[in-house]
């Protein structure tokens, strides 16, 4: 297989799609609403930014208003800098219950110089242990980056800056739920997980460093929005023939799958598919099929 570019044009790139990013940039006041935090959650510069702060006292967090049954978004979030050990900035999609369906992004700080980790999870009718995690090939608390899920009835796929770095395939086949009948609203929040966060909770969060800021900017979503039990996509089973829906039967090409192996290859540190200790019933049955 031919050599993926190097870290440096991958750096390129993402500044491309920031800047491109810039045009989609979507209304915080419009699209969110801040749920907790007593004032540390803030939309500024006319609903062009959010920042979620967390300290000793409480972290923050908001929500989209729009529930959706599939769809493409995309966020960029700038994470805390420095010694960020113990918070947790978590990013995902979820429906509401005990058999909740759930597709999480959550970024687990670490001590000043050493990397985030990126830890990725998916829920399908209550049940997740799913777990997959990763370094990045960049700083995210030096700049904003693009994190986007896609979500159609076919696949789920986390991106970072535009390379995959992970797919989670329908696999109803073979037995496996699938999340696919539970609108799910956006969720973001920043909060304090020292207990288990940093190295199994063994390294504190630092509280003279507080408040801890994490930014976000550029949302953008082609989604199926879910209201009253009626998709604005057309049916509960919406079609890609409908207008700007390609999305819905997006997959990865020969290029997408090689930045996806590139990733998983030199920057996945664990997955769940490999990990027999945590499954001593023996692994999920989507893992005989995945690469």
């Amino acid at each position: 297989m031919a050599a993926f570019p190097s870290t440096s044009v991958l750096y390129m790139l993402s500044l491309v799609l920031a800047s491109l990013a810039l045009a989609l940039a979507g209304d915080f006041n419009k699209d969110f609403a801040i749920t907790w935090g007593d004032g540390r959650a803030k939309i500024l510069n006319s609903g062009q930014l959010l920042t979620l702060s967390l300290d000793k006292a409480s972290g923050s967090g908001f929500q989209s208003k729009d529930e959706y049954l599939f769809g493409k978004i995309n966020m960029q979030i700038k994470l805390v800098p420095g010694n960020s050990a113990g918070t947790v900035t978590a990013y995902y999609f979820s429906s509401q219950g005990s058999t909740h369906d759930e597709i999480d992004f959550e970024f687990l700080g670490n001590l000043s110089g050493d990397p985030y980790i990126l830890h990725t999870n998916m829920f399908s009718q209550g049940k997740g242990n799913r777990e997959e995690q990763f370094y990045l090939w960049f700083d995210p608390t030096a700049d904003f980056h693009t994190y986007s899920i896609l979500w159609n009835p076919q696949r789920i796929i986390f991106s970072v800056d535009g390379t995959p770095i992970r797919e989670f395939k329908n696999a109803e086949s073979i037995g496996v739920p699938y999340p696919k009948t539970q609108a799910m609203r956006i969720y973001s929040s920043l909060w304090n997980a020292e207990n288990w966060a940093t190295r199994g909770g063994l390294v504190k969060t630092d509280w003279t460093k507080a408040p801890f800021t994490a930014s976000y900017r550029n949302f953008s979503a082609s989604a199926c929005v879910w209201s009253s039990g009626v998709s604005s996509c057309g049916s509960s089973t919406p079609s890609s023939n409908s207008s700007n829906n390609g999305w819905l039967t997006e997959d990865l090409d020969a290029t997408l799958q090689a930045r996806l192996q590139w990733v998983q290859k030199n920057y996945r540190i664990y997955n769940y598919c490999t990990d027999a200790k945590h499954f001593p019933q023996g692994l999920p049955p989507e893992c005989a099929k995945s690469s």
